[in-house]
């Protein structure tokens, strides 16, 4: 292709939208030869079906935070960038709901709710740059999932643009909307590859009145004593909204104690966090070191150090030539503790960093790798072992694109793969959107 022909070509067809001919290829992939910044839902519908009438294949991205998670293919023909399209739709302070454009940062809607002490009941990786669309085209959540669930249970609605330019609606924008199927899961976790976001409307929360943290290290070797007080916690009466588990690496960079350590978050009015707090340290085991962090300075410091620990397709590993990596595993609950055991296991066996961190009630690990590329891509496939046998499933949410064109980034094809194929050639069947960008080459 001749790029400047072809910039050339979409500048003639759409004046108004500001387009700039990609300077540099990342070596995460997932780019294209054009970048195109629509600011309005009709510049979006028009790219889409210029594209899907003249067999381009488009590349769909907010600020490029998950750019190094699926896909196969180097450079598309345009990557539509939503990172100029944002703002808040219509937020019903009463009705406890917000509709907002995709583009906008999950950091920016959340500081718009607090004014009205209201949140998002989400918690992603890197909200400074994760936009709401691609946390809910990726179905990204994290520690505090255990307490408000994942990105399927905070939409109540979407606006989607289909590849020929049809816009439709899914769900509503009241949160007690019962008619008909709950299409929103239909597209939530797609990966852009059925149609490009334009508005999420989600439920709110409002800011608890108090949160603590408290941090609990246990001495190495004590994974049956760890085990066993998770379980006397989740069989209590106490509501944590984590019950994280961090490998030594994570817990040094987060805490300065190099132990595998609980991380058990309350939020609620002031009198059940103090409660629940108390009970906790009443049932802490003997040989273990207990902390407590109760300043909003500090809390916060902890937070946005975990969400940010994982690598991203915004900030690059400039400093060294180290391959980076970061695995979601999903195994039952307590099964958790082995993968982040094993986790650690195979850092000590490899020359690389393993800072892993997984939720003991909802079963969902995060592993980070860094490392020489042979070592990385060895803990992958051991991983995948050691994970099947526990009967879970591996992603690779972000690694280079060299290395996800060898390994499998979601793991086996599922049996229902023919299903999610028969609505893709329905939705987009000249493959416009995120090729190859999903589960099963979808």
């Amino acid at each position: 292709m001749v790029v400047k022909e072809f910039i050339s070509e979409l500048r003639t067809a759409f004046p108004d939208v500001e387009m700039e001919q990609a300077q540099t290829n990342c070596d995460l992939g997932n780019n294209g030869y054009v970048h195109v910044y629509p600011k309005s839902e009709d510049e979006i519908v028009t790219i889409l079906q210029y594209a899907n009438e003249h067999g381009k294949k488009i590349v769909v991205q907010g600020n490029g935070s998950k750019k190094g998670f699926g896909g196969e293919k180097e450079t598309a023909d345009i990557l539509l960038s939503l990172s100029k399209y944002k703002g808040i739709v219509e937020h019903g302070a009463g009705d406890m709901t917000v509709t907002v454009k995709s583009g906008t940062s999950f950091q920016e809607l959340q500081e718009f709710l607090s004014e009205y002490k209201q949140q998002v009941s989400l918690d992603p990786s890197w909200p400074k740059y994760a936009s709401i669309g691609g946390v809910i085209a990726s179905n990204d959540s994290g520690p505090k999932r255990l307490g408000y669930g994942s990105a399927r249970d905070a939409v109540i609605g979407l606006r989607i643009i289909y590849p020929d330019g049809t816009i439709i609606r899914s769900g509503g924008k009241v949160v007690k909307n019962v008619a008909g199927y709950d299409m929103n899961k239909m597209y939530i976790g797609s990966m852009g590859t059925l149609g490009v976001f334009t508005e999420v409307t989600l439920k709110l929360r409002p800011l608890p009145k108090k949160e603590s943290v408290v941090l609990i290290s246990f001495p190495e070797g004590s994974f049956e004593d760890i085990h066993a007080f998770a379980v006397k916690i989740l069989d209590s009466m106490m509501e944590p909204v984590s019950l994280e588990f961090l490998n030594p690496s994570l817990a040094q960079k987060l805490i300065g104690k190099k132990q595998f350590t609980l991380a058990i978050s309350f939020e609620d009015v002031e009198s059940s966090v103090d409660y629940q707090v108390k009970m906790i340290q009443d049932m802490k085991p003997d040989q273990t070191t207990l902390s407590i962090l109760l300043d909003n300075e500090e809390l916060q410091s902890f937070w946005n150090q975990l969400y940010s620990i994982s690598p991203n397709g915004v900030e690059g590993n400039l400093e060294t030539k180290e391959t980076e990596a970061c695995l979601k595993v999903g195994v039952k609950n307590l099964s958790v503790l082995n993968v982040i055991r094993d986790g650690q296991m195979l850092q000590d066996s490899h020359n690389l960093v393993v800072t892993a961190h997984g939720g003991l009630g909802h079963g969902i690990c995060q592993l980070n790798l860094k490392g020489a590329r042979e070592d990385v891509a060895s803990v992958i496939t051991n991983l995948c072992q050691i994970v099947g046998r526990l009967k879970g499933y591996v992603i690779i949410k972000h690694a280079p694109l060299s290395l996800r064109q060898e390994i499998n980034v979601w793991g086996d094809k599922p049996t229902y793969l023919f299903l999610m194929e028969g609505i893709k050639s329905k939705i987009d069947p000249n493959h416009v959107l995120n090729e190859k960008r999903f589960l099963g080459g979808i």
